[in-house]
């Protein structure tokens, strides 16, 4: 790809893109025991955010109120997370990341990094590693752009430039 690539050629690049991200991330979870559940991925939300009402990690992770309840319910059970009083509204309640909850995240974390390093270190050559960084660093700057509504490429939107 170039410059003056296509706007099909940059939807197909974006799907493949897309499919091996996904599928490395399936890889890493199913070979690290670390499968993705509502559960690791409100303990994650609750992590990278802070404390949050059951409406806000509902809306945040695109599920039902109800359904984000009951994982809170029992994450709750397990000791993982806890209410607390919102300062914000005195009827409302706020839900934190516990220590207990905080560390079985970090193990998930540490048992998926060590399968990537392993892998890194058996399949991937230093070259090959020097290239890795530098798409990350690309898939970094891509994140970063994230609050940004996506360029039309559509046919529509390409007749209208």
């Amino acid at each position: 790809m170039n410059a003056k690539s296509s706007p099909d050629d940059l939807v197909v690049l974006a799907e493949r893109l897309r499919r091996a991200i996904g599928d490395f991330v399936r890889v890493v979870r199913a070979q690290s025991d670390t499968p993705t559940t509502a559960r690791t991925e409100t303990l994650d939300l609750l992590d990278r955010v802070g404390a949050l009402t059951t409406a806000e990690l509902a809306q945040r992770r695109r599920v039902k109120h109800q359904s984000m309840r009951l994982v809170i319910e029992q994450l709750e059970r397990d000791g993982l997370v806890e209410k607390t009083a919102d300062p914000q509204d005195r009827r409302g309640q706020l839900i934190v990341l516990r220590l207990q909850g905080r560390t079985a995240l970090e193990q998930d974390r540490q048992a998926r990094a060590l399968w990537i390093a392993a892998a890194l270190r058996d399949l991937i050559g230093s070259e090959d590693r020097r290239d890795l960084e530098r798409a990350i660093a690309l898939l970094e700057r891509l994140a970063e752009v994230s609050g940004r509504a996506p360029p039309d490429l559509s046919a529509a939107g390409r007749r209208r430039r």
